[in-house]
Order: structure tokens, then sequence, then C-alpha cells
């Protein structure tokens, strides 16, 4: 059986196509790696990553990706809609086929001693987290990277890896493992943002939603339009569909429309079974029909 790992690697530019290109040929510029998905948003001002190969494989282009991308991007400089703290902002490793959690820990680990040793603070999160507070990404990322000089001054705020003290250019990093999640935003007709944050308390498990979602409200486009832009970092328990069906509700209370939804880089398969049998109503449906 082959061996898979999958990552996804955020970086804080979305708008330089000469500079995500360049980090593009870094990445397939060696070995055998299958670039899944490659999605940049210009008011995020971010660029995701999403490759798959065996795990030696995975590890050796991601340091060439992150190599380039923290030698180009100056974070001094930087400004988007979406939360980060690094120039290389979050990696997150994924078993696929063949690949436990421990491994691909190992695997997170090789790769942030190495980013540490190139002067990069790093945390580990989710399944490699060394503490219970850096579990959670939104936890370390809280405050972002304007946050980072008072925050790293304190103790229980100290990376994991390389300088214990704030780097300008490039921020930090989080790396770690996690189950596959699903990046999903819902757009709605309406450039109130005060909207959207009420209906992000609907469905963020922190304010009483699902405990599986976490999400912002965030201004996108020429117009401004609001983005409820989620994680579902567990689909089996809190489906597509059944989040959808909450934020259309929770803005027509407000007289607001839904005008579209996005899924950000590649979604497992099985994510997508509820999505059909709730909207097809076709209740007896099994992804064994899927060829």
């Amino acid at each position: 059986m082959t061996r898979k790992l999958l990552a996804e690697v955020n970086i804080s530019e979305g708008k330089d196509r000469q500079l995500i290109d360049a980090v593009k040929d870094a990445l397939l510029r060696e070995g055998e790696l299958s670039l899944i998905d490659l999605n940049s948003d210009a008011d995020h001002n971010r660029t995701v990553f999403t490759y798959t190969g065996i795990p030696g494989e995975v590890l050796a282009g991601t340091k060439r990706l992150v190599r380039k991308a923290i030698e180009l991007i100056d974070m001094t400089a930087h400004h988007g809609s979406h939360p980060r703290m690094g120039a290389v902002d979050v990696v997150p490793f994924v078993p696929v086929d063949g690949v436990t959690v421990q491994e691909a820990c190992g695997i997170a680990r090789d790769f942030g001693a190495w980013l540490g040793s190139m002067g990069v603070p790093v945390f580990y999160y989710e399944e490699c987290a060394t503490r219970p507070e850096r579990k959670s990404l939104v936890h370390i990322r809280k405050g972002e990277y304007e946050a980072l000089p008072e925050k790293m001054a304190q103790e229980e705020w100290m990376p994991d890896e390389g300088p214990r003290a704030f780097v300008a250019k490039s921020g930090a990093t989080v790396t770690g493992v996690r189950f596959p999640l699903v990046a999903f935003n819902v757009n709605l007709g309406s450039s109130n943002l005060a909207v959207g944050k009420q209906i992000v308390k609907a469905v963020r498990g922190a304010t009483g939603g699902y405990k599986n979602v976490r999400a912002i409200a965030l201004p996108v486009g020429e117009k401004g339009n609001v983005q409820i832009s989620m994680n579902l970092v567990n689909y089996r328990e809190t489906p597509i569909h059944r989040v959808f069906e909450t934020i259309k509700s929770e803005a027509a209370g407000h007289g607001v429309s839904v005008t579209g939804c996005e899924l950000v880089g590649p979604v497992p398969l099985a994510a997508l079974e509820g999505v059909i049998k709730h909207y097809l109503r076709v209740h007896s449906f099994s992804m064994n029909q899927v060829y």
C-alpha cells in the first residue's frame, strides 16, 4: 500500500503572483509530490498550498517551500483580513494512507526543529501540542502578529523551537498534526459586519454554537460584503449542511441573504456524503457508489 501524508501550508501572501509562483516552484523543484490545490485570496492576503506524497518527500518539499516563503515575505508590511502571526502562518500535516498520527508528529517535529534552526519561532499544536493551552490554533494565534512582542516576553508563551524573542520579518509559525478539516466560507449579501458577528456567535463553538466550528466574520471584495469564514474541524460530528442551514436561517432573521459559498482547498470525499443525502434526499446513498 502506498503511504501518503498531506501538508496544507498557509503563507501570508495572496496578491503577489510572482512571489507565489516562486514558492510553488521551490516546492515542486524536486521529488514526487502531488499538488492538490493552490488557493490564493487577495482579501485574506493568504495562499494555501495543499499537496501529498510519501512522508519523506512531503517533509523535504515543505522545507523547500517554507525556506523560499521566509526569504521573500516581510511581515512588517503585511495586511490582510485573515488572522495570521507569521510569514508561514500554519503548517498542518494530515495522515492520509498508511501513516499514523505518531509518525506524522515525528515529521512535524522534524520540520519544526529545522525551522527553529532557521531563526523562526515555532509553536506545536493539535496532536503535537506540548501544553494543553497550545492545542488550539485559535488560542495560539490570539492577538495575531501584532501581539507577538508582548506575548513572547511571557514565560508561558516561549516558543517550542527557535529564538525566544520576536522576529519582525518572519513572525512565528505553528505546526502539528490534525484531523482533515473542511475550510468552508459563506458569503452574505450585506456589508454589515455587526450582522456577520452575530451569525458567527450562533455557529462558533466558543460562543455556544457547534463545538467543531471555528468561525470569524470578515469583509471581502470591493463592496466589503461580509464572509463567514470557517474551519469545520470534525465534519463527521458537525457536517457541512448543518452549519450552512444554521447560517442561512440566522442570516434570514436579519433580513440578509446568502449569496454563495466557498470550499477552500481539498475536501475529504466523505464530508460530501451528508450534503448529498440532505439536499438530494437520497437517504440510502453510500460512498461505495462513487467511482
